[in-house]
């Protein structure tokens, strides 16, 4: 089992009209703002969980699809070509659009700031669609890690892998291409939500590639794999969280922005799957050197520090540790018994898990709708009437 860490992907917006702000030159872009307005709401709705549709509808409009992850995974893909499309018009040379004021509204799921106004959530507010953009692809990854997530319960590990690896392409492409032309709105007297900071989407980078070898690493289990290529996997898990750790506490140095249960998921996910690990190096030795695996599991219990406060987190980590415990004690009980064999005391002279990583994420390849829009030009900045309200 794995740690599981949902909090990226609640996130809030409020509703954009875009026929009401942008003023269409011709009927086909009238049109493709319609069905902008039209997609993001189905997105709204559902984040929101203000949509009144009866699931057995929105199985349907979904083509069957019967999980919730998945029918907005499609939301999303409908949803996504379009924007690309009006992001790249809207700050395209030859159509003038500077007047628009969007006023784009997304809470933010991970931000240390205390949470206000609607619902509880803190509304960030942007007038960019680079910011647009950006939130619904942080929104698009988080979503592919809980439909990932979901498919590891039914047990189908290649899959999970899969969609874990196209999560991690996302963020990279975030924290790669769109981000770092992101900027801060006018006048913004508050730091923005961290979801749109590049490094945010670079530690959620290496955190679904640390789960996607997670699953692989399950796979391997199941398929009777050497303890030895295990340790190494594990391992290879630790180390790319290792990485995420590095990059989001270099992060927080400098503005305190990211909530600490972010920071909580990933010191206590190295942990487990570092004491794992040496479970795993630990039953490589047995056979031939009992003593260094008697060694090798002290030490790796004794480095374990305090417990996480998700219950569910504290189930997982506690197994681990009563499956080690265990095997600690019989490996003890067997070596008083016949082998007599001196136990290391000394970090030196205990062997360390070696590293293998075999995931790579999948690349993002943004796709664009092909109409042509073309915008009449704005004398004066335009409110819609839902931001208003």
């Amino acid at each position: 089992m794995m740690l599981h860490f949902s909090d990226p992907a609640k996130l809030k917006t409020k509703r954009i009209i875009f026929e009401e702000i942008y003023g269409a030159g011709d009927p086909s872009t009238l049109m493709e703002l319609k069905e902008l307005s039209a997609r993001r709401r189905a997105i709204e709705e559902s984040i929101n969980e203000t949509s009144v549709t009866a699931k057995a509808t929105a199985r349907e409009m979904a083509g069957g699809l019967t999980s919730r992850r998945e029918q907005d995974l499609l939301k999303l893909e409908l949803y996504l070509p379009l924007l690309e499309n009006l992001v790249f018009h809207a700050t395209s040379s030859g159509n003038v659009v500077s007047g628009v004021e969007l006023k784009i509204s997304w809470s933010s799921a991970l931000s240390s700031v205390a949470r206000l106004n609607f619902g509880g959530c803190k509304f960030f507010n942007n007038d960019e669609l680079c910011f647009e953009l950006g939130m619904t692809l942080f929104l698009y990854g988080a979503i592919l890690r809980e439909r990932a997530q979901e498919v590891l319960l039914t047990g189908d590990l290649v899959k999970s892998s899969k969609l874990y690896r196209k999560a991690a392409g996302v963020y990279h492409h975030l924290f790669q291409t769109v981000l770092p032309s992101l900027k801060p709105a006018v006048g913004q007297e508050k730091p923005p939500p961290p979801e749109t900071t590049p490094s945010l989407s670079s530690v959620m980078n290496f955190i679904c590639l640390a789960e996607a070898q997670g699953a692989v690493a399950r796979k391997a289990v199941e398929n009777g794999t050497s303890v030895g290529l295990l340790s190494k996997l594990d391992y290879g898990i630790k180390e790319l969280l290792d990485q995420a750790y590095s990059i989001l506490n270099a992060s927080n140095e400098k503005c305190k922005l990211i909530s600490t249960k972010l920071e909580e998921f990933i010191c206590f996910s190295r942990s487990l799957h570092e004491l794992r690990s040496k479970r795993y190096l630990a039953g490589s030795l047995k056979n031939d050197h009992i003593g260094l695996a008697i060694g090798v599991l002290r030490r790796a219990l004794g480095n374990i520090k305090g417990a996480p406060k998700e219950e569910s987190w504290q189930l997982v980590f506690k197994q681990e540790i009563e499956t080690v415990s265990e095997m600690l004690r019989k490996l003890e009980h067997e070596n008083n018994e016949v082998f007599h064999v001196r136990v290391p005391i000394h970090v030196d002279q205990l062997p360390s898990p070696e590293s293998k990583k075999i995931v790579t994420g999948t690349p993002y390849d943004p796709k664009r709708s092909e109409t042509k829009l073309v915008f009449k030009k704005i004398v004066k900045p335009r409110l819609s009437k839902s931001q208003t309200m």
